[in-house]
């Protein structure tokens, strides 16, 4: 089990990545525990790529409820047919916002957040949770993050 991440601030948000994605691997490589795992990987991601708030909501109950995440406190408990979250669960696909304030709908957990991307874990034709990515920067998620988050929940789906 690694003890410590390794990134160098300096690289490029892709080189970053690159870094950090097999470290995360390694972390969570031998455990079973899907909330130990998610929890580790929460943190990574916000240590490695200086997320303002990552976390994860399960499909739980008729609606998404709060899992493992690392920032501000924030929303326990997003409807399916509420904000960025909602629309990622109902679509069944990653979405890129780059102004929240501009998406309709969007459930304010916290007034800091200025952009998000939303990606769903599906498994055998149901979505098991979402990552929620949030920036307090404007325009700050492009291709590159949704390319290795993707690549992320692609290893979540493999714990379920």
């Amino acid at each position: 089990m690694a003890e410590s991440l390794i990134i160098d601030q300096n690289l490029s948000k892709e080189e970053k990545y690159k870094a950090l994605v097999p470290q995360i691997e390694a972390l969570v490589t031998g455990e079973t525990d899907l909330i130990a795992n998610l929890s580790n990987m929460m943190a990574a991601l916000r240590q490695g790529m200086g997320f303002f708030w990552v976390g994860v909501y399960f499909n739980k109950e008729g609606q998404l409820v709060l899992g493992p995440f690392q920032g501000p406190v924030a929303c326990t408990r997003i409807p399916y047919h509420k904000g960025v979250c909602g629309a990622c669960y109902t679509r069944r696909e990653t979405i890129l916002v780059p102004d929240v304030e501009a998406f309709p709908g969007h459930i304010a957990c916290s007034s800091d957040s200025k952009s998000e991307i939303v990606i769903p874990v599906i498994k055998d034709g149901e979505v098991k949770l979402v990552l929620d990515v949030d920036s307090d920067k404007l325009n700050d998620f492009d291709e590159v993050d949704q390319k290795y988050l993707e690549q992320l929940m692609k290893l979540v789906e493999s714990w379920y």
